[in-house]
């Protein structure tokens, strides 16, 4: 499971494919409105998203009589993980910079730490628009003492946590369980 939505990844393919992608686009069509004025390359990014939200609404939102309940259900539970991971990519952004600030340093400073040369890019990547990679987040972990908890988002969906909790059923081990908070329902 992605945890972390990726706009370019969704352009490059050009079609959204299922509701959490579409719930993270449209969380992302927001944060997009928000560059944008200050950088003219996001207008055309978020015009290319937005395509691609219309043409997956049409296709499937379109006709009122044919939406299902379990379509209903499917883009409520959308939804609900897809805030989870905005609120998650929020209070991590408010860590970083609190954090940031605390030891007199700037985002561009991190960036350049992290090999990124581009401010805006680096501005993406607390925004949450970009992805960060993996080491980034372990340079981050290392250099800031941040918790990997407060870096990572940890959620699963419910299909996933069946399939582990099925698993661990089968392996008949009483002592391994997973935690049911980390439940998600998709």
């Amino acid at each position: 499971m992605e945890t972390q939505f990726d706009i370019k990844a969704l352009l490059d393919k050009g079609r959204i494919e299922n509701e959490l992608e579409l719930e993270r686009a449209m969380i992302a069509d927001r944060k997009l409105k928000h560059l944008s004025k200050d950088d003219a390359k996001y207008k055309t990014i978020r015009r290319q998203l937005r395509d691609l939200i219309e043409a997956y609404e049409n296709h499937n939102w379109s006709e009122v009589s044919e939406i299902s309940d379990s379509q209903i259900k499917d883009g409520n539970a959308a939804e609900s993980i897809a805030e989870k991971e905005r609120i998650f990519i929020q209070q991590r952004k408010e860590i970083i910079k609190r954090k940031l600030k605390s030891l007199d340093l700037t985002q561009q400073q991190l960036g350049f730490i992290l090999g990124h040369t581009s401010k805006s890019y680096m501005s993406e990547l607390v925004n949450g628009v970009s992805p960060f990679q993996l080491k980034d987040l372990i340079i981050i972990h290392k250099l800031l003492k941040i918790a990997l908890s407060d870096l990572i988002p940890t959620i699963l969906p419910e299909k996933e946590l069946f399939k582990v909790n099925s698993s661990i059923s089968e392996l008949n081990n009483d002592k391994l369980k997973f935690p049911q908070g980390d439940l998600e329902h998709a």
